[in-house]
């Protein structure tokens, strides 16, 4: 005799009789006890066919993961009626429905509720007994008051305005991360530079102003890699996207930084989350146990420890507002009297060194947390498979899963974009031409100069030859250089653009774009490249570049060298149609449609057509963004890769 088939049961006639959930709980309670503690991932849980409750327990069915496709057959009503039987493991979880009025309210709470639900009946809520959490300002114009701190200048048309720091997100990193945006902000009326509301709110109060300029925490409220709370220091104003957590005691700062970005705190938040974003109302509700002095002092130096090596580090990174020194000059990291590839290798090691020790203090608050929450080791197993890799605790956000080679690179490309810095701040007018034009010495010549005045007591030459040798090195991401000059020429305003995020405070003027050989080229100061200075570089620096093109073509006749009279003369006329184009931009000039791409006035969106510039008068207060833009559409960039 053939085995006795299984009668077969039709899924969907179960799921829609009227008294599924008493028969289930029936035939359930006969076969199995309730195993509280057993949870599942974010996405098994989200797509779980049912659920049922009755009395004290509720069962949960992850049959998901057996939906059929073209390869193998559906097994979910299989799967459900041996889940019932109790013949199959992890498909059918029970948990006691008591549990689910400790995280009241959370639409997607169950996922997690038999592991944490001791920790949310044990522990107080964040606020308002730790912190108020607050959802900061949603200006709606960021465009005409957000602006990177670097594009402000000295000159400002407005006296009411001031630009105060403006925590607004940012990339993904825990503990540390720098303000470096700014908002424009009247002190007098306590709002946003001629602000007056938005739809939906019209008043001139922007929201949690009572918390503006308090110290606190901060974080970003949309990321998918994870809950990162970092330090906001005083002086801030915090954003919607940036919502801001302020202490009730100064001395727990450190303390709830270095619990709040744990692996538990996190797997606790993800429990009360309904949308994938970081709300104000899930911050609010994270449980915080009451530590034992030394938990909280030992978990408070930690979050202290690493914060600081992650502020420090930053203190070599150009964009950063606690910039001093790159890397490769700084006394505290490298031996300043080591040639540079020792000094590069210096850096690479006392890198990795920081990197794994601030990774081993996070795995130490790790522990900390799981033993203050109490959960047990199993627990803690499952918490962590569930969650599944978290992004690391790395010393160098901007350049994580960079290789040694590309690290190495990026530490010479900045010691040079720094160099070339100094040489344009140094110049009384900000304009520096490639070439020895109109009594001027060349940007090569000056960056040589800045280069043997950093290195004291090292041969000059010698500094540029291990300078050199790097730049020719083939690097991922990284245009080779056969020189510092073809660095200069042909990579160094590519690389400031991505470096300075799209907002580059060094303008590469030049009659040629691309890898091309250009007849002339200087940079700019865009903080002092007003009317004047325009007026100064196309009288001075143009008009000489062209007059000497002219004579050398001129010279060139006399003497019959034919290929050399028409590489002058070709010359003169690059430079000649560089300076029509700057003519262009003086003057404003519209093109043939009124702010189309022909439209050389620095078109400010905020602004009506009688308050727009009419010829070359930028104003610093509308940002590098607007201001390039005539440039950029003239075409007399060395290249606009990274802007358009």
């Amino acid at each position: 005799m053939g085995a006795k088939k299984r009668p077969r049961v039709n899924i969907g006639k179960i799921l829609g009789r009227p008294h599924l959930r008493r028969e289930l709980m029936i035939s359930t309670l006969r076969a199995t006890q309730a195993r509280e503690g057993i949870d599942t991932t974010y996405e098994q849980t989200e797509h779980a066919s049912s659920a049922v409750t009755e009395g004290e327990s509720a069962s949960f069915f992850d049959l998901e993961r057996f939906r059929g496709s073209n390869k193998k057959p559906d097994q979910r009503e299989n799967m459900f009626v041996r889940a019932l039987r109790s013949d199959a493991e992890r498909v059918r979880f029970d948990v006691a429905c008591r549990d689910f009025a400790t995280i009241d309210g959370a639409p997607l709470a169950y996922r997690r509720v038999g592991l944490v639900a001791h920790i949310f009946r044990d522990a107080p809520a964040l606020d308002p007994i730790v912190g108020d959490a607050k959802l900061g300002a949603h200006t709606s114009e960021d465009e005409r008051l957000v602006r990177h701190w670097w594009e402000i200048g000295p000159r400002s048309s407005h006296q009411t305005r001031t630009y105060v720091p403006f925590a607004k997100g940012g990339p993904f990193s825990r503990f540390y991360c720098d303000v470096y945006l700014r908002v424009a902000w009247d002190a007098t009326r306590k709002s946003f530079h001629n602000w007056f509301g938005r739809t939906g709110r019209p008043q001139q109060r922007p929201e949690a102003l009572d918390y503006y300029f308090k110290a606190g925490l901060t974080w970003p409220r949309r990321t998918q890699r994870g809950f990162n709370l970092r330090v906001m220091p005083s002086g801030c104003i915090f954003a919607d996207k940036g919502p801001a957590l302020f202490l009730a005691r100064e001395s727990d700062t450190w303390f709830l930084l270095g619990l709040a970005n744990t692996t538990a705190a996190e797997y606790l938040l993800r429990g009360l989350m309904s949308f994938g974003s970081w709300e104000v109302g899930v911050i609010k509700r994270l449980p915080i146990p009451k530590p034992k002095k030394d938990q909280h002092a030992r978990i408070s130096e930690i979050a202290e420890a690493i914060h600081d090596a992650k502020a420090s580090w930053d203190e070599g990174n150009q964009i950063s507002t606690r910039f001093r020194l790159p890397w490769l000059l700084r006394d505290d990291l490298i031996t300043t009297t080591a040639a540079i590839p020792t000094r590069l290798e210096q850096l690479a090691t006392y890198e990795a060194n920081r990197e794994a020790r601030i990774q081993t203090l996070y795995a130490g608050l790790d522990d900390l947390a799981y033993e203050l929450y109490k959960i047990a080791n199993k627990t803690r197993t499952i918490i962590e498979q569930t969650l599944g890799a978290r992004p690391p605790e790395i010393l160098w956000p901007q350049m994580e899963n960079k290789s040694l080679a590309q690290k190495r690179m990026e530490h010479v490309f900045r010691l040079l974009s720094y160099v070339v810095a100094l040489v344009v701040a140094d110049d009384e007018d900000g304009i520096v031409p490639f070439s020895p034009v109109a009594g001027q010495t060349s940007l090569l010549d000056r960056v040589h100069g800045k280069l043997a005045a950093l290195f004291p007591g090292q041969d000059p030459n010698q500094v540029e030859i291990d300078t050199t040798n790097e730049l020719k090195n083939s690097v991922k991401g990284y245009r080779r250089s056969k020189s510092i000059a073809e660095w200069l020429d042909s990579v160094f305003f590519e690389y400031h653009v991505s470096l300075y995020k799209r907002r580059p405070i060094l303008w590469h003027i030049a009659s040629a774009q691309g890898p091309a050989t250009c007849a002339f080229a200087a940079l700019v100061d865009y903080h002092k490249f007003d009317s004047n200075r325009m007026g100064k570089l196309c009288a001075h620096y143009v008009r000489d570049a062209m007059e000497s093109a002219r004579r050398e073509s001129a010279l060139a006749l006399k003497e019959e060298r034919t290929d050399d009279r028409l590489d002058w003369q070709a010359r003169f006329e690059e430079i000649q149609a560089l300076d029509e184009a700057l003519r262009r931009i003086r003057e404003g000039h519209i093109g043939a449609e009124p702010e189309g791409p022909g439209d050389l006035r620095i078109l400010t969106p905020w602004k009506s057509g009688d308050e727009r510039s009419q010829g070359w008068d930028p104003d610093l207060d509308d940002g590098v963004k607007v201001n390039i833009r005539p440039l950029i559409a003239a075409g007399v960039l060395r290249s606009n890769k990274g802007l358009s």
